[in-house]
């Protein structure tokens, strides 16, 4: 008998990528400014982005 394959990352695999772009557009946010605004951009835009796209596709 094979072990049943878990489904832990199934269902936690997008939530925690969505979630380190999160924090990853945070920590650039104190880092600094130029490249770094940019990146807190992206970083925080990512999530935003998609948290629309999810709530117009259920529409």
């Amino acid at each position: 008998m094979r072990p049943r394959q878990s489904s832990f990352w199934k269902v936690f695999a997008t939530p925690t990528v969505i979630a380190l772009f999160s924090a990853g557009g945070l920590f650039a946010a104190l880092l600094g400014d130029g490249v770094w605004d940019a990146l807190s951009w992206l970083g925080l835009g990512i999530p935003a982005v998609l948290a629309l796209r999810g709530l117009l596709q259920c529409r």
